[in-house]
């Protein structure tokens, strides 16, 4: 599969957030995608399903459309009306040069489940975006984001219980975190099955835009210390205080907090929703929506763990904001309190 995903907040912080993602499985002749954003207490969708052929390369979905205008510099994103109550116009303009992951590969009783590349990037928008009768003026002063493109075998994600078996997860932390200062940005992504022993582990200093790098800093190691909230609904970061080690032999000290805003990606069928999965043949073309009340006991425990969960961190006097996805699977040998949740 090929897939894009973008993400974008208010800076410095607030309690909105939007998520807006496209998937594209060629042996199944499907293209699938998703836009939602969270409001305070509560999380709006737009999902859309469409064949792939005839146009396999046409980046558009009924009112769902993404464009390319320029590699690595400008994406334009669009909604149109539709009964979601969303709709946008988006571009997001790059502010760092990319983050290129390390290669993902992974086989389980022999077989090859994942074997994939990933490109991560910093950038600021512009548009506007609607909902409901309010509207948001986007400016890149004012709402900061990332976005990423994927490629290759992904490993599948299942943990809709309206379609059992689920995926089986052994002991495990991951921690995914995106963040840019006013001129640099840290990628971060570990994966541990037990405290201290990373199974991946990728990341990176990036520059500004088409600033040659100079001194590459390579993520490591990282150690983390993590501070959860009281949720009797599921796994949530308060704060953190991280401490990555690059390649030139420099660490930092990153001390991060939880902002409100927090997109759950259940609601972009990641893992799987109500029996609909990516990649999942819906006809020539299909689209639903939800609402959710992210205080409800019954749509939160829905929409379980997995998020985009905004954040501010400080690196000395430097202050960013971002992005963070975590959890932390049954069996690890660390936060034992919050592994009743399912992580994903």
């Amino acid at each position: 599969m090929e897939r894009l995903w973008y993400t974008g907040h208010p800076v410095p912080g607030g309690d909105v957030i939007f998520d807006i993602g496209l998937g594209y499985h060629p042996n199944r002749n499907v293209m699938d995608a998703f836009a939602g954003i969270t409001r305070g207490g509560e999380q709006i969708d737009f999902r859309v399903s469409r064949h792939a052929r005839p146009n396999p390369l046409d980046t558009a979905l009924g009112p769902l459309a993404i464009e390319v205008v320029e590699g690595l510099r400008h994406h334009h994103l669009s909604l149109a009306e539709n009964e979601s109550g969303l709709t946008f116009d988006l571009d997001f303009h790059a502010s760092m040069n990319a983050h290129e992951e390390e290669a993902h590969f992974r086989r389980r009783k022999g077989r090859v489940t994942e074997d994939m590349a990933r490109v991560q990037q910093l950038g600021r928008y512009r548009g506007w975006i609607a909902l409901d009768g309010e509207r948001w003026d986007v400016t890149p002063e004012n709402w900061w984001g990332q976005r990423d493109h994927s490629w290759g075998i992904r490993a599948e994600m299942r943990t809709d219980p309206a379609h059992l078996p689920m995926t089986f997860y052994p002991p495990f932390l991951f921690l995914w975190i995106t963040v840019q200062f006013a001129d640099y940005g840290l990628q971060l992504f570990l994966k541990e099955r037990s405290p201290g022993d990373s199974i991946y582990i990728t990341g990176e200093e990036v520059r500004p835009v088409g600033e040659r790098p100079g001194n590459t800093r390579r993520l490591v190691a990282m150690t983390h210390d993590i501070d959860w909230a009281d949720d009797p609904m599921g796994q949530t970061v308060r704060s953190a205080v991280l401490e990555p080690v690059f390649s030139d032999g420099s660490r930092r000290k990153l001390d991060v907090r939880a902002l409100p805003a927090r997109y759950f990606l259940k609601g972009g069928l990641y893992g799987g929703l109500d029996g609909w999965f990516h990649g999942d043949d819906k006809g020539k073309l299909f689209a639903s929506h939800s609402r959710w009340k992210l205080d409800g006991d019954a749509d939160r425990a829905a929409l379980r763990t997995l998020s985009d969960h905004v954040i501010e961190v400080r690196d000395g006097d430097n202050i960013g904001w971002g992005i963070m996805e975590y959890g932390v699977g049954e069996g690890y040998a660390r936060y034992p309190g919050v592994q009743a949740f399912p992580p994903i």
